[in-house]
């Protein structure tokens, strides 16, 4: 089986790399992919823009693609799955109107109050005056979340009401382009988050071991919201009960109310959760694909073939398919950032030391790299590498992990110390 990969992340090396330890893969091919999957045997990178539907459609056909893969929400809520099936193509990833639960919360927000999902109440604003008179009445702390797609950066926590107004100010006058169409403000939920990572053909849905993403760009969990600063997996929160819990009040409900729409869902259902001191748990927000960096820690702990589950997802079989197959222990990723993410960084830096920190135990996922003239891997990102290490608890997936980052050298580097901190204390 040939495979096709779409996106150029972390999240994207991460698949490649997990499909390419099945015998049953002969090739991935990454559109545009990046550094990691340039280097990836029996792996190869199409410069196309993850747009190109034609390019990636009339590539596959001619060169054999069994499988397309779509790693990044983007190409999702533009309707590639639609396309490419309607070229022949086996898609995995959601439809346009299933990708609706990422890139509106508005609509998705819709949905959760539908189904009854438990989620933050919140209202939906189009102009500044009236989601600031909302504010007011409300006070703080407060959440304001731009509506559409925004790299994971649309969201703004905001301890004051001056910090939630600038936050609707920033949105409206166009720094998220149409993703700040419409504003979302949202009640502040207090407690720690879980990243549930579910496949769905449709008709059954299965979680992925329940990970933890750290979002805030400052050690202590302070500062901006990033894409992700480092995950593990799993995480202690997510007991057996609570995942229960969310498996009949979020994962079905929101299954059967996209069914309910008319919508055939086949791909990742993604829930962020918050979950209260207490135990209780609200949604603070769907996506409909791999989480980043949650799948880096997750697919290296996954036993159970990739493709076999993606395929019965494509087939809606997933039902027929026995238990899903976990090593055991933990695992951890760090996220080496170029200096100045979130906001302005530098690219082109040379990078040194990937194979140090590969020899030191780590598994380094590329995110922001890519090949220059001269074979050289350099910054091409926000996000760089994720350095993973895998243990038999935390302790040793996170020292492997930090150990492995140690090694890795360019110019600006940055990375949390703490990542995985919660965990760490719980264990000694």
């Amino acid at each position: 089986m040939k495979v096709l990969v779409v996106g150029n992340g972390g999240r994207e090396h991460a698949l490649a790399w997990k499909l390419l330890q099945s015998n049953k893969v002969e090739q991935v091919v990454c559109v545009p992919g990046n550094g990691g999957t340039a280097t990836l045997e029996r792996c190869q990178n199409l410069p196309l823009a993850v747009d190109d539907f034609e390019g990636m459609s009339q590539f596959a056909l001619k060169n054999g693609i069994s499988l397309v893969v779509v790693g990044s929400e983007i190409p999702l809520s533009n309707g590639i799955t639609d396309y490419l099936q309607n070229q022949g193509l086996m898609v995995f990833g959601p439809v346009k109107a299933g990708a609706q639960i990422e890139a509106s919360k508005a609509w998705a927000k819709a949905l959760m109050q539908e189904a009854g999902v438990p989620t933050a109440t919140a209202a939906v604003f189009t102009e500044s005056a009236a989601a600031k008179s909302y504010l007011q009445a409300q006070g703080s702390p407060i959440v304001v979340k731009a509506d559409g797609l925004a790299a994971g950066k649309g969201v703004t926590v905001a301890q004051t009401i001056e910090q939630a107004e600038t936050a609707i100010d920033v949105i409206f006058q166009g720094q998220f382009g149409s993703a700040g169409n419409f504003v979302l403000i949202e009640e502040c939920l207090l407690g720690q988050e879980v990243s549930v990572l579910a496949l769905t053909d449709g008709l059954t849905i299965r979680p992925l071991l329940p990970a933890r993403d750290h979002k805030r760009i400052g050690e202590g969990d302070t500062g901006e919201n990033t894409g992700g600063m480092g995950a593990y997996t799993p995480t202690p929160i997510a007991t057996l009960e609570l995942m229960a819990r969310v498996q009949t009040e979020v994962l079905e409900k929101t299954i059967t109310a996209l069914r309910n729409r008319g919508i055939d869902y086949r791909g990742v259902l993604y829930a962020g959760l918050m979950v209260a001191p207490n135990g209780d748990f609200k949604v603070l927000e769907f996506n409909c694909r791999f989480g980043d960096p949650e799948t880096q820690v997750i697919l290296p702990l996954l036993e159970t073939p990739l493709e076999d589950l993606i395929l019965a997802c494509i087939d809606q079989r997933l039902g027929e398919m026995p238990p899903l197959a976990w090593k055991e222990g933990s695992a951890a990723t760090v996220v080496a950032a170029s200096g100045g993410y979130p906001g302005d960084y530098e690219k082109g830096k040379i990078i040194t030391g990937i194979q140090k920190a590969e020899a030191a135990g780590a598994i380094v996922f590329h995110a922001g790299t890519k090949l220059n003239s001269a074979q050289q891997i350099i910054t091409d990102g926000g996000r760089v590498l994720n350095i993973t290490g895998i243990g038999e608890n935390f302790q040793q997936a996170i020292t492997q992990a930090y150990t492995g980052i140690k090694h890795i050298q360019f110019s600006g580097l940055y990375y949390r110390r703490d990542i995985g901190h919660r965990v760490l204390k719980i264990e000694t």
